[in-house]
């Protein structure tokens, strides 16, 4: 029974949030919108702020649920880190889609929230942090990435753990290589403060 909780969690990985909402509420693929990522953000760059909130979510918990599930019926690391990581390669390369998926980073932040809530809420301050003195979303996420092993090893010192975030940073690194090209060429859009009137 355990361990077919690895394949239940990439199957729910494997769910779209964003093409889903897209639908629920008649908005464009996010797939041609934008980046092409089915991610939040290609949800709000249509202008619907309770749909991008929504897929939010909705990936969060793709990651959230299935950790804490392994959790509560596993007593060794093993099963939950192996359940992270199957559901955030779920996210990344959804057998429903063709495995062409989003980048990651939501469903990543609900993995380490379940795993061991304050991972997360180190990873949130600092997206935060750099996404606030530097302006750029994809930047917050490659830091936060490369930094998340080191914060798993000082919260969670289990191998299994260390492992699992390595993989999931190095895929996160991996997913965000277009926007690599696009900081180093100064064409990346940065985040838009809202105007004050």
């Amino acid at each position: 029974m355990l361990y077919t909780l690895p394949v239940l969690a990439y199957l729910i990985g494997s769910i779209s949030s964003a093409i889903a909402i897209a639908r629920l509420f008649a908005l464009t693929d996010p797939r041609s919108v934008g980046s092409g990522n089915p991610g939040a953000t290609n949800i709000l760059r249509q202008g619907n702020k309770t749909a991008a909130l929504l897929t939010l979510l909705g990936d969060v918990s793709k990651g959230v649920v299935p950790v804490l599930i392994a959790h509560s019926l596993s007593e060794t690391p093993l099963i939950p880190a192996a359940v992270a990581a199957a559901a955030f390669i779920g996210h990344l390369y959804p057998v429903f889609f063709r495995f062409r998926g989003g980048k990651g980073v939501a469903t990543g932040l609900g993995v380490y929230l379940a795993l061991y809530w304050p991972v997360g809420v180190s990873l949130i301050v600092c997206w935060l942090l750099v996404a606030a003195i530097f302006r750029y979303s994809s930047l917050a996420a490659i830091v936060t990435s490369a930094l998340s092993p080191l914060l798993v090893a000082y919260w969670l010192p289990h191998p299994a753990y260390v492992v699992m975030s390595i993989v999931l940073g190095a895929l996160l690194l991996w997913r965000h290589r277009d926007n690599y090209r696009r900081l180093l060429r100064g064409k990346e859009d940065k985040i838009r403060l809202p105007s004050r009137k």
